[in-house]
């Protein structure tokens, strides 16, 4: 048996078959159950039937017949037992088992498959394989019992082999890190010294950031990008009562509007006006007509708190520009978005031309329309001609004026005011905006002297276009909570804008500076206004509502809701517990009945007024007292104009707002978000509650059958 190799077995189907030949070829070897064919596989090994043992280059295979039927053993050159043998049961080292990996990989070629050549010795045909027959005798139970015991015991041997192996092979592992971290140490500490010397020579451009860091920074808020009359504005002191300036100490107000001013009771101009008025007298110092290379004034915008003066600011300017107008033409046009801001916005135009021969024309749509009509034009066998200096209307009438009233032109047309600013760039009037400017540029087929003055549309500066003299169109833009969005502000086409706000934070600095812009402060309230609020439930407001002018005598008090049927409930609700003098100021109403409403409550005949947002926005309320925000605003904005009723002037005022507790988040958030941080929270204890709950649910049934009637009164 000399030249061999080492044999190797293989088990087909209970019988072991070389893996280099095939065994009986016209006869299919048949394949056991998984279970029965290892148990076969595993009987010759592991009870010592297949013995291999080498001497020289020889290798002697002895076979002991066992049990009745033929086992055939096939040798392989490379003769290792096969896969379904047990090699442990063998006795076989780890060695044995990684050589046999390496030879169970190239068992598919003996099917057919390529596989790398290799050095062979040189053999005969003979010597590829040796078929023994072999007769199994059964072993007795002692014999069994003994098998059992000698592969046992070589199981624990070789797992004990096994152990003392890995244990060697991780030391020698651990052996060559340690070699490895020792060698780049000693490299790092060579390469230390050159990299200093680089980094003195190569300063690097810019620093590095470590991603995925663990530790919590503060997140840097992102600062929008500005053009820069947002970015740089002119700052307005918001300190009322200590930034009082004299009416004579402000340049170039005419001598008769002092003396205007001096006979309403009016000494001193707020921070707003001393800025503004002068602003505006000297963008108008040339006059109507632009002068050589097409002079053009700046448009202004102002954002200052609620009752800090803005109207007055525009009102004085516009009336002293327009005292030396000879032709009567629409001139000023001020436009608002309700119609009793409008109002009052002309009961103080009225107060400053009388006897000045400017006349003032209010259209709301309190009037017909052809009453308005004939205020605003006339007619005569020349044409048409103006009734009205200066108009103060509101958008929807407006429009309907410009699109239907023959001989209504805004072609001369100087000063463009827009009060509530953001309110009116909002989409809803933003046509209106859009008509006022095109009928402004509107070209008219007239041929009298008016095509001298004819205006254009702004363009290039050009030789032509600086020959012929032109009215400038100027926009003012007043509000107390105008937007910094420069999108929203660039539909109004505005020319070379001057900002001047008093939403700024006072900080004291080492340097001597006085102010300091702070972004996270968007809206600036009233000096004096005192801030709280109450959370409470659904069922406890109008409670609450009532305990405030019961028991704490809460006086001139204007309550607002977020709904006129809201406001009228609310109304019939307290009428019917009693007590309190209530009135409700809503669109129900009609304008007569609002005005009466009005008047009353500021002779203090009234002390609760139950309103929506009408009377939110800009309106001049005397003597209000307490502001109660029976609904929380939903918008920021509308907290601002509300809350802005009282504290007017310098004046002293407290706001209580009545937030559910499902709102109280949400609401604390926004007032955060727009730099509002002094609110207080002023609970009110259910025990104080309690002596009203008996007359309030009579009233509640009051207020039943008040709601049926008034419905059946729909119906019919």
């Amino acid at each position: 048996m000399r030249g061999w190799g080492r044999p190797r077995l293989r088990c087909l189907g209970g019988a072991f078959v070389p893996s280099a030949l095939p065994a009986f070829p016209s006869r299919p070897a048949r394949r056991l159950p998984s279970s029965a064919g290892r148990r076969r596989a595993a009987a010759p090994a592991r009870s010592g039937a297949f013995r291999r043992a080498t001497r020289g280059s020889t290798d002697v295979i002895s076979v002991r017949p066992r049990g009745e039927g033929m086992a055939l053993f096939c040798i392989n050159r490379e003769g290792e037992p096969a896969e379904g043998a047990d090699a442990e049961g063998a006795g076989l080292s780890p060695k044995g088992r990684r050589k046999r990996n390496g030879e169970s990989e190239e068992q598919p070629c003996a099917q057919g498959e390529k596989k790398p050549k290799k050095r062979r010795r040189s053999r005969s045909s003979s010597e590829e394989g040796l078929c023994i027959p072999v007769i199994q005798t059964p072993d007795s139970e002692e014999d069994i019992k003994q098998k059992e015991n000698r592969s046992n015991s070589k199981n624990r041997s070789s797992k004990r082999k096994k152990g003392d192996e890995e244990t060697e092979e991780g030391e020698t592992r651990k052996k060559e890190n340690s070699e490895r971290t020792e060698e780049n140490q000693s490299t790092k500490e060579e390469l230390l010294p050159l990299a200093a010397s680089e980094e003195e020579t190569n300063v690097p451009p810019s620093s590095l950031m470590v991603l995925g860091d663990y530790d919590r920074k503060p997140v840097q808020k992102v600062q929008p990008f500005l053009p820069q009359w947002l970015a740089q504005p002119k700052r307005v002191q918001k300190r009322i009562k200590d930034n009082l300036v004299p009416i004579g100490d402000v340049p170039g107000i005419h001598p008769r509007l002092l003396k205007k001013l001096q006979m309403n009771g009016i000494e001193f101009f707020f921070p707003v006006q001393a800025e503004v008025i002068p602003a505006i007298l000297e963008s108008a110092s040339n006059g109507y007509l632009l002068g050589q290379g097409g002079y053009r004034p700046k448009d202004i915008c102002v954002s200052a708190p609620t009752g800090s003066g803005k109207t007055l600011s525009f009102v004085i300017p516009i009336v002293q520009v327009l005292l030396d107008r000879v032709v009567c033409q629409v001139r000023a046009l001020v436009v608002l978005p309700t119609k009793e801001l409008a109002q009052q916005v002309s009961k103080v135009f009225n107060i400053y031309t009388d006897g000045t021969g400017l006349k003032v024309v209010l259209i709301t749509g309190q009037k017909s329309f052809a009453k308005e009509q004939e205020m605003l034009i006339q007619k005569k066998v020349t044409g048409y001609c103006s009734l009205a200096d200066i108009i103060v209307a509101t958008p929807g009438r407006l429009t309907d004026h410009i699109s239907q009233t023959p001989g209504f032109s805004l072609t001369q047309l100087r000063f463009l005011i827009v009060d509530e600013a953001d309110r009116m760039i909002d989409d809803m009037h933003q046509n209106c905006l859009n008509q006022i400017v095109k009928a402004a540029f509107q070209v008219e087929n007239d041929s009298g002297s008016n095509m001298l003055f004819q205006r254009t549309k702004p363009g290039p500066i050009t030789a032509a276009s600086s020959c012929c003299p032109q009215i400038p169109l100027q926009k003012l833009l007043f509000s107390a909570t105008l937007t910094q969005d420069p999108e929203k502000l660039q539909q109004l086409d505005l020319f070379q804008p001057r900002l001047f706000t008093s939403v700024y934070s006072e900080k004291a600095l080492r340097d001597g500076a006085e102010t300091e812009q702070d972004s996270d402060k968007k809206y600036t309230l009233p000096e004096g206004l005192s801030q709280c609020y109450v959370p409470c439930d659904l069922n406890s407001k109008p409670l609450i509502l009532l305990h405030f002018m019961l028991v704490m005598k809460f006086t001139r008090v204007l309550c607002f809701t977020n709904s006129r049927e809201a406001s009228h409930r609310l109304f019939l609700l307290v009428q019917a517990f009693g007590g309190v003098t209530v009135a409700e100021f809503s669109s129900r109403l009609s304008p007569s009945e609002r005005q009466r409403t009005m008047k009353e409550f500021e002779q203090g005949k009234i002390q609760l007024l139950i309103s929506t947002d009408a009377t939110a926005r800009g309106i001049d309320i005397k003597g209000v007292n307490y502001v109660i925000n029976y609904d929380a605003p939903q918008f920021i904005r509308t907290y601002i104009h509300r809350v802005g009723r009282t504290a007017r002037a310098g004046k002293v005022g407290v706001a209580f707002s009545l937030v559910l507790r499902i709102q109280e988040r949400r609401f604390l958030r926004m007032l955060k978000d727009a730099g509002i941080q002094d609110i207080k929270k002023q609970p009110v204890k259910g025990n104080s509650l309690k002596p009203l709950v008996q007359q309030y649910e009579e009233a509640l049934c009051k207020l039943e059958k008040t709601v049926k009637n008034e419905r059946a009164q729909k119906r019919a």
